[in-house]
């Protein structure tokens, strides 16, 4: 079968990297694509992944079997719901779907309708009422989140009153945000440890993927500003078997049945953020996608031919397939452009790559997963605040995380960064 996937970065090399994997896939395409990915699909950099009309007609020209929509942009504008009217098969949920990540306000009032365990919350669109509301809370820290998509970065915690009634005004009068912080959602800081868990989903059936833990903050210690994710680990030594248990009774099984309900059953995979608590896991955020970086170590341990999976997706029979993870441990390591998460450099020539985008000196205990590298002359370069995600396997946590920063010192360009760090929580450090 041939497929084409949207969006270009590490996820969408993770999941090019699995579907290429499978007996049963033809030829690999990706819009726009980058650097690395471009070694195992052809990839459209003309295209961008928010380009509906683009994709779209990129799809009819292509005539692939499948398309495969990565990113949460496109997925909540439409694109599945486009594709599917031209008759094309899709992995991705629809747009109404897809408001589960695209709107904070809609997720926290589902949650609320069908008793979903979160945090407690309130919205706003005014600055005095929403200024008013954590006078009257008076609980610090206290977490106000953009309603929209804001790149994994519209969340600030606030340790005190000055702090969240600037972050108030950064987003609803200046407009950090754009459109996407119009609206917010101020809710109670819950104390615990962080664990994200990928789902399968064809609306009925719901399977859940390996756990991961990332790392949000840019540096050492979980220091500095929120980014994407420096690294990310699977997994998750701090998700029992009992916790799991416990988050599909009272979390995954009634959001899959309370989107159902609401007349937008979810396809694909939801992720499910979640917070350990002293009572019991809760939502912090759901994700109509993979987690970028949670693809790059969930993926690898995914022994079932994901083909089989989207196929299963597609044609809602997930509860007849058995899904096998492997039993090892896998560790990324985000190598970012100096400056990340705000202004920094691209162009820069990465150093201790061979023509696949590989790491030469540990290709064999190593995999690379580019996230922002063109490709030039047989070089790469430097497109992104995050630039690649060095990723290993092995029998345990920590072997896994020492192949990954071998691979790491092998490669280099002009002003990298890295979290030292990645994992560290979960060995007991």
């Amino acid at each position: 079968m041939d497929i084409l996937i949207v969006g270009g970065g590490g996820r969408e090399h993770a999941i090019a990297r699995a579907l290429s994997k499978s007996p049963k896939t033809g030829k690999l395409y990706c819009a726009p694509g980058n650097g690395g990915i471009s070694a195992i699909a052809e990839c459209f950099p003309e295209v961008k992944a928010t380009d509906i009309d683009g994709i779209v007609a990129l799809a009819e020209r292509l005539q692939p079997d499948y398309v495969f929509v990565a990113p949460d942009d496109p997925l909540v504008m439409g694109l599945v719901d486009k594709l599917n009217e031209k008759g094309f098969k899709t992995f991705g949920p629809k747009a109404n779907a897809a408001i589960i990540e695209g709107s904070k306000a809609f997720s926290k009032s589902l949650m609320k309708k069908y008793n979903i365990p979160t945090a407690a919350y309130e919205t706003f669109t005014d600055e005095e009422k929403a200024v008013e509301y954590i006078q009257k809370q008076n609980s610090y820290p206290t977490v106000i989140k953009a309603d929209g998509l804001a790149l994994g970065k519209g969340v600030i915690i606030a340790k005190n009153f000055d702090e969240a009634k600037n972050a108030v005004h950064s987003m609803l009068v200046d407009g950090k945000f754009g459109k996407s912080g119009s609206e917010i959602v101020i809710e109670e800081f819950m104390d615990g440890t962080e664990v994200t868990v990928l789902a399968f989903t064809d609306g009925k059936t719901v399977k859940p993927m390996v756990s991961s833990m990332d790392h949000k903050r840019a540096y050492d210690g979980d220091e500095g500003l929120n980014t994407g994710g420096m690294g990310t680990i699977a997994p998750n030594p701090l998700y029992t078997e009992k916790i799991a248990e416990e988050s599909m009774e009272k979390i995954f099984k009634p959001t899959i049945a309370a989107m159902s309900a609401e007349g937008r059953p979810f396809k694909g995979c939801l992720y499910f953020g979640l917070m350990l608590t002293k009572d019991g896991p809760k939502v912090v955020e759901y994700n109509s996608r993979f987690g970028d970086p949670e693809a790059q170590v969930v993926l690898p341990l995914l022994d079932t031919d994901l083909v089989d999976i989207m196929e299963a997706i597609w044609e809602e029979k997930l509860d007849q397939i058995d899904i096998e993870w492997s039993k090892s441990s896998c560790a990324c390591v985000v190598m970012a452009s100096g400056g990340y998460p705000e202004k920094y450099e691209t162009g820069k020539e990465i150093k201790g790559l061979n023509s696949d985008g590989q790491a030469v000196a540990a290709a064999d205990s190593a995999y690379v997963y580019h996230a922002g590298t063109k490709v030039d002359g047989g070089k790469y370069y430097t497109a992104g605040g995050r630039v690649l995600g060095v990723t290993a396997m092995g029998g345990d946590l920590k072997s896994a995380l020492a192949k990954a920063y071998s691979a790491v010192k092998t490669i280099s360009f002009e002003k990298a960064h890295y979290r030292t760090d990645i994992g560290h929580k979960a060995l007991g450090k």
